[in-house]
């Protein structure tokens, strides 16, 4: 096999891919803002303590709908708002790529709580931001009675993963890119 043989269905499988992900097109402010609306109700009505943490958050990034999927070459994307004292101040995107055993989709939310004004202020100010190379985030668990583990709150950046039932497990999010999304 040559190595155009091989590269046109992996450039077939990643365009179908950010199709399916929809990152072909962004999202109008409205969809978004509802969406993300949608994610912190949930988020304060499933996760122990998460009405807590949004009170102590300098800024909240909502990413409400992440799609996921790859056939040995993987990929994700999804849209978003920073939240500052409960108002929208800009939309984001994030996307990941990946490459290894993989096959099928999934989607999920993510919320990245900044407790510290001095690394909200250094994201806010970045050109592109990459979890894990611009900053560290630290991943939080549900701990005993379903709550969230407020031992890993004192960092000054942590993120929730969660799906329709409830925070995931052992997820990284090392290596995504999170872009402002400038509309005209």
């Amino acid at each position: 096999m040559t190595m155009s043989q091989f590269f046109k269905p992996v450039l077939a499988i990643a365009v179908m891919m950010m199709a399916v992900t929809g990152a072909a097109e962004a999202a109008k402010p409205a969809k978004i803002d509802r969406r993300v609306d949608e994610a912190l109700a949930d988020f304060r009505e499933d996760i122990g303590g998460g009405e807590a943490v949004l009170t102590r958050a300098k800024g909240v990034l909502v990413f409400p709908l992440i799609r996921k999927g790859g056939i040995g070459i993987g990929g994700e994307y999804g849209q978003g708002a920073l939240r500052i004292g409960g108002d929208t101040v800009a939309y984001y995107s994030t996307a990941a790529a990946s490459i290894g055993l993989q096959f099928g989709g999934q989607s999920r939310r993510q919320i990245i709580v900044f407790l510290d004004q001095g690394a909200l202020d250094k994201f806010r100010s970045s050109q592109g931001w990459e979890i894990g190379v611009d900053a560290s985030v630290a991943v939080v668990t549900v701990g005993a009675g379903g709550a969230i583990d407020t031992t890993q709150l004192n960092q000054p950046i942590v993120a929730f993963v969660f799906d329709n039932k409830g925070l995931m497990y052992n997820l990284s999010l090392e290596g995504s890119k999170i872009s402002e999304i400038h509309r005209d």
